[in-house]
């Protein structure tokens, strides 16, 4: 059962606590970073970008050994815009617990992985995240057949969770707040705990909406034997992670970030991007200009590379995550602010 004692809990002891042997395991190299990013993604010739293991609709490798979602696409945009062309990029699958690590230590140069926005996070771990690609919060997946009608009713049940994630702290915060119990069933990797969930060892299975969205597309009986309870017990700001020793990288990252969001913010398009570009006003949104670019170590040109190479937000959203995609998610606060949504670009000039 869960105690006051668990919620205390340190994130820095969890997440760096034997992520060393973590990444042996996985054969991925413990050297030390130093410094110059963009200078180490171009002698090596591609952009390393930590993802997930397996989340439909965010990173995913098909039979193929494609990657596909939209943190992925988000890579590449990264690497177009940074290395000339999108498909210099080479993707490294991680585990929660061992994702800062590997971010830390050089093994990838940015973290495209349903990581959340945390204080704790940027002033421990050395890392700074370059905006919000994804606005998100935590639920509760239960199977369709007698399933509990509200988070209360989940008291006394056995809950799969992924460790050393968020979601672990705030499940642990949430039924103490509420003077509830339940037993969590923390699980190293997200293949795993659903494999957990769909295998009857716990009740209900708590993550971000999204991944749980994404999760149940692979239950017997398909989606409709499973429901996302409505209530939701955190917000869960998602976005791009990079280490806080290069200011010039993070300040390209999060670029790259608002172009795609201004692009479609202008009705820029993949298809259009060049044609568009002719008019001053709307270059305006995606050219800063030669001094810029310069500035950044990049050639110009570098935004409009991003979007022509993954398309603008929305395209990318709906491909991957809305109408377009087995999830059919709608956009709510991923709307443009123009449209009621939270996504918003400051200007380039």
């Amino acid at each position: 059962m869960i105690h006051l004692r668990h919620i205390v809990r340190r994130i820095v002891k969890r997440l760096w606590l034997g992520t060393l042997p973590l990444l042996a395991a996985a054969g991925l190299p413990a050297h030390a970073a130093d410094g110059d990013t963009l200078a180490q993604a171009r002698s090596r010739g591609t952009l390393r970008c930590g993802v997930s293991e397996g989340i439909a609709g965010f990173s995913a490798k098909d039979a193929a050994g494609r990657w596909s979602g939209l943190d992925v696409d988000f890579c590449r945009a990264v690497a177009a815009a940074a290395l000339g062309r999108a498909d210099k990029v080479t993707f490294v699958a991680l585990k929660a617990s061992a994702r800062f690590p590997a971010l830390r230590t050089g093994v990838v140069d940015l973290i495209s992985r349903n990581t959340t926005w945390t204080l704790a996070r940027e002033s421990t771990l050395g890392v700074q995240f370059a905006g919000i690609l994804f606005y998100d919060g935590q639920a509760f997946m239960v199977p369709q057949q007698g399933a509990p009608k509200s988070i209360a009713a989940l008291d006394r049940a056995t809950v799969c969770v992924e460790k050393g994630t968020s979601s672990e702290e705030h499940l642990a915060a949430y039924f103490a707040a509420k003077r509830l119990s339940i037993s969590p069933l923390a699980v190293d990797s997200a293949t795993e705990v659903a494999d957990a969930f769909f295998a009857g060892r716990c009740l209900a299975y708590t993550a971000d909406a999204s991944h749980l969205a994404a999760v149940r597309l692979r239950g017997r009986g398909g989606s409709q034997a499973y429901v996302i309870l409505p209530e939701r017990i955190s917000k869960e700001p998602l976005g791009p992670v990079v280490r806080n020793d290069d200011q010039q990288w993070l300040t390209l990252v999060r670029w790259v970030l608002f172009s795609l969001i201004a692009a479609e913010e202008n009705g820029i398009t993949q298809s259009n991007v060049r044609e568009r570009m002719r008019d001053p006003l709307l270059g305006a949104a995606l050219e800063p200009g030669d001094d810029a670019s310069k500035a950044l170590g990049v050639d110009p040109g570098w935004s409009v590379r991003a979007v022509q190479s993954v398309g603008n937000y929305g395209e990318m959203f709906e491909r991957n995550l809305g109408a377009q995609s087995p999830l059919k998610l709608e956009r709510g606060l991923n709307r443009p602010w123009t449209q009621g949504g939270l996504m918003y670009a400051p200007p380039m000039r």
